[in-house]
């Protein structure tokens, strides 16, 4: 049984939030033909859950042959999670805390990464509600000061057209090898209070 924790606007939708035994946080919208239910789950608790999608979307046969497929990630925090009406994983959102450097100043953010739908599922909107649910999950944290994700060109309209908007500074952050310049996906940043957008920020740790 989950608790009726209130109600929050996501991207102009009214949702109820819920905080059940086993989940963190759960949103809920109300259509008259669908129930649309959001949750937030721990990283590491929900990747079996995760990791059917996350092999038919990033398998290795496939990241191998990406500019960013060398690349060593960290792993999520927390996920967002949507299920199909029809059965099964639709799309993930992965959400990540950090301590970064920027300039020499320490600042707590929050972290976007792994965003993915299923084939089937595309075009519905779930990857747009998802991410809504994981920045108000990092708005939730008071000490998250921005939020931060990386991506491919081909993705810059879909978040430029959500509030994200490029960081156009040095990044770096930590391999296996050692730390390194990271340019393989373009940095972009959220308003939470205000983000940078010029300067050098560390990651201090793996990209995400």
């Amino acid at each position: 049984m989950s608790e009726n924790c209130g109600e929050t606007w996501l991207n102009g939708t009214l949702y109820r939030r819920f905080q059940g035994r086993k989940t963190p946080a759960k949103w809920e919208k109300k259509a008259s033909f669908m129930t649309i239910e959001i949750e937030v789950l721990n990283g590491d608790a929900s990747w079996k859950r995760t990791e059917p999608l996350n092999t038919a979307v990033f398998g290795q046969e496939i990241v191998e042959k990406l500019p960013w497929g060398h690349i060593k990630w960290a792993h999520a925090d927390l996920r967002a999670l949507i299920d199909a009406p029809e059965g099964g994983l639709a799309c993930h959102v992965g959400i990540y805390f950090r301590t970064i450097d920027w300039n020499g100043n320490k600042i707590h953010v929050g972290g976007i990464g792994g965003v993915m739908t299923r084939e089937d599922c595309r075009g519905r909107g779930y990857a747009s509600l998802a991410l809504a649910a994981a920045i108000d999950t990092i708005r939730a944290n008071e000490s998250a000061r921005f939020a931060m994700l990386f991506c491919e060109e081909h993705n810059f309209a879909f978040y430029r057209a959500r509030g994200w908007e490029p960081f156009e500074g040095e990044i770096w952050c930590e391999q296996p090898d050692g730390r390194i310049r990271f340019d393989v996906t373009a940095p972009f940043v959220f308003d939470i209070r205000r983000a940078p957008r010029q300067g050098r920020i560390d990651l201090c740790g793996l990209p995400w």
